[in-house]
């Protein structure tokens, strides 16, 4: 812990900058995803303080990744949103509890290579491109909308907020794709800063944000009105939704643990377990103040790695930075849609994108993962990756059956690709 601790003290200059970077490019990403989630945008940055700070703890003691960033992830938007209209807002800090206290078990026992044994990456990509296509459906939207509604469509201010949609989509695109590797965050800042100013010149509809203070209390669930039998019934219901939640948090930790890791520029030895260990604890505090779940997003990540992040005492940059946007909450009000818009349908598409990555898995992979994302986007997170693994698990089980195996002998097969080790080997 001493030796890490004078690491970070040792880079705190490039870590304080990456941090403070991360968490300019963070401010909007949030706004989105927490829209998104159907959670209160000021909960959702609470969340992210308080993972950064999380995370540098954990990795003091135990460090997973060096220069992964945690926050409230796009790809859980979907599924948070669902357990808000299922439960509500209030019960929604005792079902992340629940949550956590099912990813501390994974944690405890490992039990993450289990998981990702029994749903292969592939299907990952598509479930997440699922996402990414209601990511960017819900706020394409943004893009041409106004804030005075008349009898024709196509008036004056729609047209100032087109034209600005347009320019400013294309520029962000052109900078990101040219600063993506040396200056990531530079895109987000020129967006968010450029429609800030902007919204002085013209009449362009903002993101509401709601005034939600720091409040703790336990998180206990709401059951009143209820029966006996129709309490049990929602306790089974929160049950099973939070092994849902915690089993995609797990995957998408897992599989972005992986790809920061690979960015690292020290190529240091990374461990994925107690990567886990900084998303249970942080998830079981957040239940506190009702905030949402975390991980280790992508998107900041790579932000804070390229932008010179030596260790996780970046984190805590990115935190007080966003911490600043709490106290000061100018940026938040005079946010307009179109540039939340721009940002959350390019994530979206570069959900999507990564289908790309398939390829390489053969063409069962591909028509199955592409299957999993319609099937995720038309019927939901859990009913499309359910659908889609019982029909792998059938096409699978026919095709054994074709090579004259016997189903004893299959269901051994399985069993042993259960025990295999050097299926998550580079994971570790």
């Amino acid at each position: 812990m001493r030796d890490r601790l004078r690491e970070s003290l040792r880079n705190i200059k490039r870590d304080a900058l990456a941090g403070t970077i991360t968490g300019m490019m963070a401010v909007p990403l949030t706004v989105g995803i927490c829209m998104m989630s159907k959670y209160p945008v000021k909960t959702g940055i609470y969340t992210v303080i308080f993972a950064g700070f999380i995370s540098f703890m954990t990795y003091l003691f135990r460090p997973g990744n060096y220069t992964g960033m945690p926050g409230v992830a796009a790809g859980l938007a979907p599924a948070l949103a669902l357990g808000v209209d299922t439960f509500g807002i209030h019960n929604m800090p005792f079902v992340i509890l629940l949550t956590s206290l099912f990813q501390a078990i994974v944690w405890r026992y490992q039990l993450e290579r289990y998981i990702l044994r029994l749903v292969p990456p592939y299907l990952v990509e598509g479930l997440l491109a699922g996402v990414g296509l209601k990511i960017a459906m819900k706020f394409f939207p943004f893009l041409y909308d106004v804030e005075h509604k008349t009898a024709v469509w196509l008036n004056f201010e729609r047209e100032v907020v087109l034209v600005l949609s347009v320019v400013s989509f294309i520029g962000f695109v052109l900078l990101y794709r040219i600063y993506h590797r040396k200056i990531p965050a530079l895109p987000y800042v020129v967006i968010l800063m450029t429609s800030v100013a902007l919204s002085f010149f013209f009449t362009l509809p903002m993101i509401n944000v709601e005034n939600v203070p720091f409040h703790l209390a336990l998180p206990l669930p709401d059951f009143s009105g209820l029966t006996h039998q129709g309490a049990l019934w929602m306790f089974t219901k929160m049950f099973v939704f939070a092994l849902m939640l915690g089993t995609i948090d797990i995957i998408e930790q897992v599989m972005s643990h992986v790809a920061i890791v690979r960015m690292d520029p020290q190529k240091r030895e990374a461990n994925t377990n107690n990567g886990l260990l900084a998303i249970w604890l942080a998830n079981i505090g957040a239940t506190s103040f009702g905030g949402m779940t975390n991980l280790d997003g992508l998107a900041k990540s790579s932000t804070n790695t390229i932008a010179g992040a030596q260790t996780k005492l970046s984190n805590v940059f990115t935190s007080l930075t966003l911490f600043g946007v709490v106290l000061f909450p100018v940026v938040l009000e005079h946010m307009p849609e179109y540039a939340l818009g721009i940002i959350m349908v390019y994530s979206g598409w570069k959900m999507i994108s990564n289908l790309r990555h398939v390829k390489e898995s053969g063409r069962y992979a591909m028509v199955l993962s592409g299957l999993c994302g319609v099937l995720v986007y038309q019927l939901g997170i859990f009913e499309g990756l359910l659908i889609t693994l019982f029909i792998h698990s059938c096409s699978q089980f026919i095709l054994q059956k074709q090579t004259g195996k016997s189903s004893r002998e299959i269901l051994r097969i399985f069993a042993e690709r259960l025990r295999d080790q050097k299926t998550t080997s580079s994971l570790s």
